[in-house]
C-alpha cells in the first residue's frame, strides 16, 4: 500500500484473471477444522490451568462479537475498496460520517432509518475519496488521510448545529453528542441459550468452553451483526464466485489488461469504492445504534485503522477479514471486562503459541527466528511465573499489542493486489 504514486504495471505484470491465490497457501476445509479445534484445545487447557473461566465465558465472547463487528466491517470495506485497486485510508473518516448520520437521523424518525442514513453518509465519503483517487489521480494516501480530517471536522460542526440547541437538547443532545436513539431488535434463540449456559456453568474440559461460545453467538445478538454474517459471506460469493467479483479483481490486479478485455475499469472502480464507504459507514452506525445508542464525538476510536490492520492480517480475503476482527475484539472485550487477572492467563497461551513457532521456525531451518521467538516466549513464561495479574497500563493495551503480534507473525504469506493503490488512466489498455 506504499506505492501509491506509482505508474500501473505493463499488462505482462500480472494475470487479468483475478488476484488467485498461490495454491500452496490455501487450506482444506479439513486442515481448517483442525486448526480451530487445535486452538478451542488449547485455550480450554488454559482456562483449566489458569482457572480464567472467563476466557470463553458466554459473556465474553458475547461482548467480544459486539467489538468484533465495526471492525469486521471497516475491514470489509477496505478490502473491496483495495480489490479494485483503491487503498482506502479513509475508512475512519468514513466510519465517522456513518456514526453522525445514524445518531441524526436515528432520534428523528427510527433507528432502521438511521441505519440506513449511516450507510448513505458512509456511501458519500466513498465517492469523494473516488473522485479523488480514480478521475483526478490524488495519491490514495493524502485522499484516505483528506477523508478522515474533513469528516472530523464536518461532523464536530454539524453536532454543533443539529445537537446543541432547541428540541435536540431538551432531549439530550449537546456539541458533542445526539440525543438518544431506540434500540434495535436483539434476537436470542430461545432453549439452546438455556442449555448452552448450563454446561457452561459445570466448567467441563472443552466441553463448556464450546457451550459458552456457542450460548455467546445465540444469545442477546443484535439483528446488525446478523447483517454483517451475511454480508460477509455475500461478499464472498460475490467476489469469488462470480463474473462481476472476476472483473472487479482484475481492476486491483492489472487494469491495463482488464481494459483490454472489455472491462469499464472506472465503472468497477467506483462501485467498489463506494461499497466500500457503505460497509464503513454500516460499521459507524453499529456503534452508534447499538453499541452506545447515540452518536457521541470520537466514537469511533481508531476502529477504522484497526479495520484495516484486520484486512491485511486477513490477506485480503473475508474469512481471514472476520479472523482478524475476532481476535480483536475478544482481546479488548478480556481486557474492558475481567481486567490483570484475566489477561494474565494470556501470558501462557501465548508462551504456547511462540514455543510451537519456534518449533516450526527451527523445522524449516530458519535458526535465527526460531532464537528470537524462543527467548522472547521464555521471557513471557517467566513473566506469567513471577506475576500474578498484569499491571493496568498494559491491560489497556492488550487489543494493540495482539494486532501488531498477529500481523508480525503473518507477514510472511501474505500478497496484496498487485495493482493496489496505483495509479491508472483510462484508455491505458487501448
Amino acid at each position: 500500500m506504499t506505492a501509491t504514486m506509482t505508474d500501473t504495471p505493463p499488462p505482462a505484470a500480472a494475470k487479468a484473471s483475478g488476484s488467485q491465490q498461490p495454491k500452496g497457501s490455501r487450506f482444506s476445509l479439513a486442515q481448517i477444522l483442525l486448526i480451530i479445534m487445535g486452538a478451542l484445545i488449547l485455550v480450554a487447557a488454559v482456562r483449566v490451568i489458569t482457572g480464567a473461566d472467563q476466557l470463553t465465558s458466554e459473556g465474553q465472547i458475547s461482548a467480544a462479537l459486539g467489538l468484533a463487528v465495526p471492525i469486521g466491517l471497516a475491514g470489509l470495506a477496505g478490502l473491496w475498496s483495495e480489490r479494485a485497486g483503491v487503498v482506502n485510508i479513509g475508512l475512519e473518516g468514513m466510519m465517522i460520517l456513518g456514526t453522525f448520520g445514524a445518531g441524526w437521523l436515528g432520534w428523528q424518525t427510527n433507528p432502521w432509518l438511521g441505519l440506513l442514513c449511516g450507510i448513505g453518509f458512509g456511501v458519500i465519503g466513498g465517492l469523494v475519496h473516488a473522485v479523488a483517487t480514480i478521475t483526478f489521480g490524488v495519491d490514495h494516501i493524502v485522499s484516505g488521510v483528506a477523508v478522515n480530517l474533513l469528516a472530523l471536522g464536518a461532523t464536530q460542526y454539524l453536532a454543533k448545529i443539529f445537537f446543541a440547541d432547541g428540541t435536540p437538547a431538551e432531549k439530550g443532545g449537546n456539541p458533542k453528542q445526539s440525543p438518544p436513539v431506540d434500540s434495535l431488535p436483539h434476537i436470542t434463540v430461545p432453549g439452546l441459550s438455556d442449555a448452552l449456559s448450563s454446561i457452561e456453568k459445570h466448567h467441563w474440559f472443552l466441553v463448556s468452553d464450546l457451550a459458552g461460545i456457542l450460548g455467546g453467538l445465540v444469545t442477546d445478538v443484535s439483528v446488525v451483526t446478523v447483517l454483517a454474517v451475511v454480508l460477509f459471506v455475500g461478499s464472498w460469493w460475490l467476489l469469488w464466485r462470480t463474473p462481476f467479483g472476476l472483473r472487479l479483481r482484475s481492476c486491483g490486479e492489472n487494469p491495463i489488461a482488464a481494459e483490454s478485455l472489455g472491462v469499464h475499469v472506472y465503472s468497477y472502480k467506483y462501485a467498489a469504492v463506494a461499497i466500500s464507504g457503505g460497509l464503513a459507514g454500516l460499521g459507524g452506525a453499529f456503534l452508534a445504534l447499538v453499541t452506545s445508542h447515540t452518536y457521541l464525538e470520537g466514537q469511533t476510536g481508531g476502529r477504522g485503522y484497526i479495520g484495516l490492520a484486520a484486512m491485511i492480517f486477513g490477506n485480503w480475503r473475508p474469512g481471514g477479514v472476520a479472523m482478524g476482527a475476532g481476535l480483536f475484539g475478544f482481546s479488548d472485550a478480556l481486557q474492558l471486562r475481567n481486567g490483570g487477572e484475566t489477561v494474565h492467563a494470556l501470558l501462557l497461551l501465548l508462551f504456547v503459541l511462540l514455543a510451537l513457532l519456534a518449533l516450526w521456525k527451527l523445522y524449516r531451518k530458519a535458526m535465527w527466528q526460531a532464537a528470537v521467538t524462543a527467548v522472547i516466549a521464555v521471557l513471557i513464561l517467566a513473566w506469567y511465573l513471577l506475576t500474578k495479574e498484569v499491571p493496568g497500563d498494559f491491560v489497556g493495551a492488550t487489543p494493540y499489542v495482539v494486532t501488531l503480534l498477529v500481523l508480525s507473525l503473518s507477514a510472511q504469506r501474505l500478497r496484496m493486489p498487485k495493482a493496489d493503490g496505483m495509479r491508472y488512466r483510462k484508455g491505458q489498455g487501448k
